[in-house]
């Protein structure tokens, strides 16, 4: 799978190139207020061609300018985007820049020309594309998380995305729907090591993409919490297939509410982030009747690049569906390698709360691993965790008869390249052993 193009959003960081139409360019120039710190990614398409994704139309919204977003949240530091505006201050580079998604500007016109997308030929005039974005803006308000792009024609549920012929479906290998085949723990005690100073040469560490935590952000149902089923998995250039961060099943759903955070049983190993990630996901709402009726909450797919983020910190999308919204906290980390953390829970006394979190890298937001009831001796479901090595992966257990009345038992471990380290935690319900082992990526891919 290799590196798709970046963001035309990316642009903005500097004047709006001369081919942009007018009334865009006015629309969407740098303002001179300072920049809010807080948004740090830029829309991935064309904002003129998010209609498509989305399938919001304009005749969907009325009011007045005031639902409007403040167009600030679209632009970024110059400083982040030099690297992608290099080189591109021509027609022909820009072109060449959107074919990757199968779009083609008209070089004769200030306008935006025909768009293809899976074969389909979608011609947009200048006032239907800056509506129908107004319209997108004015259902889903930013609310300080900027939306992440969905690619056209990547729902799971009409088939659409295993019929499309787009270079992205190929690259990533869509139709093949087979978990990734390579495991964690594969350089943990190699036998062809080279040291050097104390340092294994040969199997070093290298970029990762850490999720850190993923929350069901809006639901457009009112009432009583739902039974949420489906998965949400990514695909990177170490191995295309899919390693799922979490799945439910339809006869064994999650029951959840606004606001609520989802326990991350995933990834099976560790997300290489030395190209693009992309996130695939389709989630449903289960009701009383036929899985037919059952309602959509998100569907598709989105691709995250790894140009303009800075290591060690966290980054928040928002996945807009149907019938609510995700948002998906991740980080990019250098030099980190896996961190395998195993479980294991014996002489239960009673029955008893757990709640586990972690802390990686230094980074405040905490990983969600696992949050239900222990009755018996049992080991968790392993977690793999990126944390760049010399700096300390932070687990936090609270243990109690309910959640509210829990006490918190901490241990932290210092990430190396090979080998495992334990600690053994006694509480007045069990005996909990917890052993964290570390292990780089494969190499050359």
């Amino acid at each position: 799978m290799n590196r798709l193009s970046r963001p035309l959003a990316s642009l903005m960081a500097s004047s709006p190139p001369r081919w942009w139409p007018p009334s865009l360019a006015r629309r969407l120039s740098p303002p001179n207020e300072p920049h809010n710190p807080t948004v740090r990614r830029a829309s991935r398409f064309p904002l003129g061609f998010r209609n498509m994704a989305t399938g919001i139309r304009s005749s969907e919204v009325k009011g007045d300018d005031s639902a409007k977003p403040d167009m600030r949240m679209l632009t970024t530091p110059a400083h982040e985007h030099s690297a992608i505006t290099q080189g591109m201050d021509n027609m022909s580079k820009t072109k060449e820049f959107l074919s990757c998604y199968g779009e083609v500007i008209d070089g004769k016109r200030d306008t935006w020309g025909k768009t293809a997308y899976c074969g389909e030929e979608i011609v947009d005039s200048d006032e239907e594309v800056y509506e129908s974005w107004d319209a997108l803006m004015a259902r889903y308000p930013f609310e300080g998380v900027l939306p992440l792009d969905v690619f056209p024609k990547s729902r799971h549920r009409d088939g659409s995305i295993y019929k499309c012929e787009h270079p992205w479906t190929r690259k990533c290998r869509i139709t093949n729907r087979s978990e990734t085949v390579i495991e964690a723990m594969m350089f943990t005690e190699p036998s062809n090591c080279f040291i050097l100073n104390g340092t294994c040469m040969q199997h070093a560490p290298s970029h990762m993409f850490q999720i850190l935590s993923i929350k069901l952000a809006k639901l457009d149902l009112d009432g009583e919490p739902v039974a949420l089923y489906g998965y949400i998995a990514v695909r990177d250039d170490l191995d295309p297939l899919l390693n799922y961060i979490i799945k439910y099943r339809r006869d064994d759903p999650i029951i959840v509410e606004q606001g609520s955070l989802f326990n991350l049983a995933g990834p099976k190993r560790g997300i290489d982030f030395y190209g693009d990630i992309l996130i695939e996901y389709d989630m449903r709402i289960r009701t009383a009747k036929e899985e037919k009726d059952d309602l959509q909450l998100i569907d598709g797919a989105s691709m995250i690049g790894d140009m303009g983020l800075e290591t060690c910190h966290a980054f928040t999308n928002r996945i807009h569906g149907d019938s609510g919204a995700v948002d998906v906290t991740f980080s990019r980390l250098e030099d980190a390698v896996e961190a395998t953390v195993e479980v294991f829970i014996s002489e239960v006394q009673n029955s008893f709360n757990l709640f586990l979190g972690c802390l990686t890298s230094g980074l405040s937001e905490e990983i969600r691993l696992f949050d239900g009831v222990i009755g018996e001796t049992q080991s968790l479901k392993r977690s793999v965790v990126a944390v760049v090595t010399g700096s300390s992966i932070h687990l936090k257990l609270k243990v109690g008869p309910e959640s509210s009345s829990s006490t918190e038992h901490d241990c932290s471990f210092i990430a190396g390249n090979h080998g495992s380290n334990a600690r053994k935690i006694e509480t007045d319900f069990a005996l909990i052993s917890v052993k964290v082992t570390w292990s780089p990526l494969p190499m050359g891919h």
